[in-house]
């Protein structure tokens, strides 16, 4: 099993990737995201999965474990195959995806090509339980944010107290703005809580 190639990219293609390790090429299907955050790089860790069928051996690549999670839970619903899984995640983001089926939203999931109204069903149905337990999915990309957001919030926090504000009402504020935007700059949230005081 291929888990990731890390090399150089020698081509890239809005549909594939060529990744070079060791001297060979590894032709890696990718979505347009992945594609879209590897295209200006010369270098890269590319995360796999590798797809055998008895006519072809095909090699996915994504840019994150989310991504390729995401692959491995669509492809498990019966109807759904590499490609198709590829479309949805080249269509919709991964949150978009995740919030679609727990909310039941066919219309979001239909609207990409190649899924009709019974794959749409089908996806909700076996996926919904699965992803309101992954809570990490939403969460996989702001694990370093987490972090860094609590350090901002206190510091924010201490400089509008230091201006005068009511410790509370600058909390509710803090909170507010770092759930809209939990990658905001220490500068800019302090800012933006001095305008709604």
């Amino acid at each position: 099993m291929i888990v990731y190639l890390d090399g150089r990219i020698t081509h890239k293609d809005p549909t594939y990737l060529i990744v070079e390790v060791g001297g060979i090429g590894y032709q890696v299907k990718v979505s347009l995201a992945t594609y879209g955050k590897l295209k200006d790089v010369e270098k890269a860790k590319v995360f796999t999965y590798f797809h055998v069928k008895e006519d072809a051996h095909t090699l996915y690549g994504f840019f994150d474990t989310l991504e390729k999670q995401l692959f491995t839970d669509l492809i498990s619903v019966n109807g759904v195959g590499p490609s198709t899984a590829l479309m949805v995640l080249s269509s919709l983001s991964p949150d978009e995806l995740r919030q679609a089926i727990i909310n039941e939203d066919i219309r979001i999931i239909q609207a990409v090509k190649g899924i009709g109204a019974k794959t749409a069903q089908r996806l909700v149905l076996e996926l919904k339980d699965k992803m309101k337990k992954e809570s990490w999915v939403e969460d996989a990309d702001k694990n370093l944010s987490i972090t860094k957001s609590n350090s901002i919030r206190q510091e924010a926090l201490s400089a509008l107290v230091t201006l005068g504000f009511n410790r509370t009402v600058a909390e509710k504020n803090i909170d507010i703005l770092l759930k809209k935007n939990p990658l905001i700059s220490l500068e800019e949230l302090i800012k933006q809580a001095l305008k709604m005081a």
